[in-house]
């Protein structure tokens, strides 16, 4: 076997290992806490950044998503109560999304959970390919 066919092996377990885990969490968070794990990253993106604000664009940035995406998702945070909209002082077209206490205690409630959940999805990840991961990222 070539060592581009090696590498492709390798991509796809990772893709692979990616997909089971995101749905695990997905599940447990959603079951357990009523968040999307979009929903629940961008809460945890807010909650430690200098004031507990982004910018929408750099929350999009940060999330992988665009700006479409990120709008919709904020709207669905603002009507739980979880972020609110603020206009920028200096430039009145930059918005910011802001964590509110609900949002900070509904995040750390769940992070035990998405934790917990991670973990176990990597440590009952088949073919080796978590400890491989870990291995070759300490």
């Amino acid at each position: 076997m070539s060592s581009i066919q090696r590498d492709e092996q390798m991509w796809n377990r990772v893709i692979a290992l990616h997909a089971q885990v995101e749905q695990r969490l997905a599940t447990a968070l959603t079951r357990t806490h009523g968040l999307g794990l979009s929903e629940y990253r961008a809460l945890g993106f807010l909650d430690e950044s200098p004031d507990s604000e982004l910018r929408m664009q750099e929350l999009a940035n940060r999330l992988g998503l665009n700006q479409s995406s990120v709008t919709r998702l904020v709207g669905r945070l603002d009507a739980a109560g979880f972020a609110e909209r603020d206009l920028c002082p200096d430039d009145r077209r930059g918005v910011y999304t802001v964590l509110t206490e609900a949002g900070r205690k509904r995040y750390r409630d769940a992070r035990g959970t998405y934790r917990d959940t991670l973990a176990a999805a990597l440590d009952e990840a088949p073919d080796g390919t978590a400890a491989a991961l870990r291995q070759a990222l300490a």
